[in-house]
């Protein structure tokens, strides 16, 4: 299989050297980070087979939150932390498009930009559903940021998990939404936009965007998600990690160029698009995130400082349900290491390749770049 590493092993170099003046310090980060995961470069783990003796190295990951390969024990983990958080009540999923004509303006401005639209987007949810007239309460809203098409072109937008219902203002009641209308969506379109133009004038009163822009109509999607924690599982594990390629999309590389795979947003159909190198570089890395950067919020009944608040809603309404007797999924998280204990390896290949005899792990490998001067 053709990786990401191995465009960037091959582009990288020649991106850097044009653009490498102006680049920002979270695609330098991205670019490195990728070509080093589960090399030597990052160190890792020997393991021996118990049966023929065959020797194996394990490389560590490299943990950057644009790399393909990463990531698969962290969402697992953090999915189970979300179980616990999930209320038992239907679910709305809400997606947020940008317009065409504020697309440049958010990749210039990411970090103000991209929290502007995450924070109006919620702000919006929140505000309508509080009508009496539709939820009559604060819901909780999860927001994820995605930048990408199928094509890597810049296309920021924003999906929300919204909960079904809301709590009183008083935080005694709970305000259960219509089953298949939250808000009504012209509406919501509208305030978003709104939201968006007032946070951002604020943010950043130096952009000079044409009235024009602002005449332009919103895109939004309300989708009726399914009821209980395992359609909030799934909208997770499909949303929240999800990396603009995935290395099972690449389809050839040559000296030139880079062929992906990719569906048509009508009709589902596969096609392929070529890409040079250069372009390839430019459109991957156009999604990295400034550092430190929270591609996934929580707002309203889901806020922090709303934690007690929700505690009690799950509690009241756990207790309102009927008792279920399925048996628990099959989702195993790794223990936590006792304080001071070494951690276990990251990647464990317990079974040997070549006999199917067990491997015993015999010794840890430092990463090459702590044995320079």
């Amino acid at each position: 299989m053709i990786e990401v590493a191995d465009v960037f092993r091959r582009f990288a170099a020649d991106y850097l050297s044009a653009h490498g003046a102006s680049m920002l310090l979270s695609h330098r980060r991205a670019i490195e980070d990728i070509l080093n995961c589960r090399t030597a470069a990052l160190g890792g783990q020997v393991w021996r087979c118990e049966q023929c003796d065959t020797e194996m190295f394990s490389w560590h990951s490299c943990g950057n939150r644009s790399c393909p390969k990463c990531h698969t024990a962290q969402t697992r983990e953090w999915l189970e932390r979300r179980r616990a958080e999930m209320l038992p009540v239907p679910y709305f999923h809400i997606t947020i498009t940008v317009p065409e004509e504020l697309r440049e303006v958010l990749r210039a401005n990411q970090r103000d930009g991209y929290g502007v639209l995450m924070r109006a987007g919620a702000a919006a949810i929140i505000e309508l559903a509080r009508d009496p007239r539709y939820v009559g309460g604060t819901v909780g809203v999860l927001a994820v940021l995605h930048t990408w098409t199928q094509q890597l072109s810049l296309h920021p937008h924003v999906h929300c998990l919204v909960s079904g219902g809301g709590i009183s203002e008083d935080a005694s009641t709970w305000h259960p939404a219509r089953r298949n209308f939250l808000v009504p969506i012209k509406a919501l379109a509208k305030l978003v936009r709104g939201k968006f133009r007032a946070m951002l004038r604020q943010t950043c009163p130096d952009l000079i965007i044409p009235d024009v822009v602002w005449r332009k109509r919103w895109i939004l999607h309300v989708t009726a998600w399914g009821n209980g924690e395992q359609a909030v599982l799934d909208y997770l594990a499909r949303y929240v990690f999800r990396v603009a390629l995935t290395n099972a999309r690449i389809v050839s590389l040559d000296d030139e160029t880079v062929t992906i795979q990719y569906k048509e947003r009508k009709g589902g159909r596969s096609r392929t698009c070529r890409l040079s190198g250069h372009e390839f570089m430019r459109r991957f890395l156009q999604h990295v995130l400034p550092r430190g950067f929270h591609k996934v919020r929580y707002f309203g009944l889901w806020h922090p400082a709303q934690r007690n608040n929700a505690a009690r809603v799950r509690q009241m309404l756990q207790l309102q349900a009927t008792p279920k007797f399925d048996p628990p999924p099959d989702f195993v998280v790794p223990p936590l290491t006792p304080s001071g204990a070494q951690p276990p390896p990251s990647i464990e290949p317990l079974i040997c390749p070549h006999c199917q005899g067990r491997l015993i792990f015999i010794r840890r490998l430092t990463p090459r770049q702590a044995m320079g001067p």
